[in-house]
């Protein structure tokens, strides 16, 4: 077999598959609306999204695809516009739909109390996840194997439209582990902490995919 790593760019499709920055809003940060599944950037995120953008700004890229999620389109925004690029938004890279895992508190004014509530609850979704290897201990959530069939198809998808080509594709945590286990042939959905902002490389050329990069956050010097 030629190439049997994929070393030839003008063989493969090569994704960059980054994490979303952090959303966890401090305690003297609003939360417009109060819509808790799609939050935008905290502080510490719009940090992390310049300090990747300052990285990747130089680099060749043919195109940006973006989760429709808020934190994907504000931590692909600033590269965005240093490439002169429009994010292709595609719904199917979306995160999860998690069930109920904690209430949050009903006082919407009572912002610590809130950012205590909303931190515990990612470290419970990891917990539970990073425990089962899937999502399906989490009651009323997506289906586990349903997820990661809407991920690798969607992804699978862009990285045939783009042989020979540089891809970033600004998603969730959890799809990237999705994705990386399918590549990798892991039974699990979720099996490393994703860090926000990361990078992971993959270069896919038909049925083929490798895996040359995980979870890379260089950029990031601190917030991890």
């Amino acid at each position: 077999m030629e190439d049997p790593f994929l070393f030839r760019h003008q063989n493969a499709a090569e994704l960059w598959l980054i994490r979303h920055g952090d959303a966890i809003p401090g305690p003297d940060e609003i939360i417009p609306s109060g819509v808790y599944d799609d939050l935008p950037l905290s502080s510490i995120g719009r940090e992390q999204a310049q300090a990747l953008a300052e990285r990747l700004d130089d680099m060749p890229v043919d195109a940006i695809y973006s989760s429709p999620l808020k934190r994907c389109q504000q931590t692909a925004a600033p590269l965005a516009e240093r490439l002169s690029l429009i994010p292709i938004i595609v719904s199917d890279i979306k995160e999860i739909r998690i069930g109920e895992i904690r209430p949050l508190p009903t006082d919407l004014n009572d912002l610590p109390a809130l950012t205590k509530a909303l931190q515990e609850r990612q470290i419970d979704i990891v917990r539970i996840a990073g425990a089962e290897g899937n999502w399906d201990a989490i009651e009323n959530s997506e289906r586990s194997k349903d997820f990661r069939g809407r991920v690798v198809t969607a992804i699978d998808d862009i990285a045939a439209k783009h042989s020979g080509q540089r891809v970033l594709v600004f998603a969730h945590g959890g799809v990237i582990n999705a994705y990386a286990a399918d590549v990798l042939g892991l039974e699990r959905e979720f099996f490393f902490p994703c860090a926000n902002t990361s990078i992971t490389i993959v270069r896919v050329a038909g049925p083929r995919r490798i895996l040359y990069v995980m979870n890379d956050v260089a950029h990031v010097r601190r917030h991890f």
